[in-house]
């Protein structure tokens, strides 16, 4: 697995890296071998924040643990992560069971896997009149979501705004 780390307010010492790459790297054996891990770390105040994204073929493994020390939140989000590539794995298992398939070929070649047990149980439609970010913001409020799907009257494309921990919002756009 490779490595970029980031760090956010905070240096990224040598042992802050080895002992990432350490915890990490126990994930190796679920994961192909051209897999990026993403890992941010930050600090504000006393609190240390580690964040990792590792996109694998036709899904994205993330988890963001806080605590008060670095070392705790590397801890934490390493579990939290071999946990979903734990739990991601024994639903490719149970699908492909009667295969010879391995889990890593699964990974590689499967470009997404159908969740058992979902069914879309209702559908909306709705008029989408062009307005800007932080308009859509307003609206999701007034609607009481946590998240709005508008056209954005800037790049004239369908857009979504979220509500985010901490009372910010984030907005997702098409990459042009």
């Amino acid at each position: 697995m490779r490595f970029k780390i980031v760090g956010k307010n905070v240096e990224v010492t040598e042992n802050l890296d080895r002992t990432i790459r350490e915890k990490l790297s126990k994930l190796d054996k679920y994961l192909p071998e051209d897999t990026t891990a993403h890992v941010t770390l930050s600090v504000l105040r006393d609190r240390h924040k580690v964040e990792v994204t590792i996109p694998v073929k036709g899904n994205i493994i993330r988890s963001e643990q806080v605590s008060n020390d670095m070392y705790v939140s590397i801890d934490l989000v390493e579990e939290v992560l071999e946990r979903q590539i734990r739990k991601y794995k024994d639903k490719l298992l149970a699908r492909y069971q009667n295969n010879s398939e391995t889990l890593r070929k699964a990974f590689i070649e499967k470009e997404s896997v159908e969740e058992d047990g979902i069914r879309i149980v209702r559908r909306k439609q709705f008029e989408m009149k062009p307005m800007y970010p932080d308009d859509a913001c307003v609206q999701m409020e007034l609607l009481g979501h946590s998240f709005y799907v508008f056209m954005n009257a800037e790049t004239e494309r369908v857009a979504v705004v979220y509500r985010r921990k901490g009372g910010t919002y984030g907005l997702i756009e098409p990459e042009a």
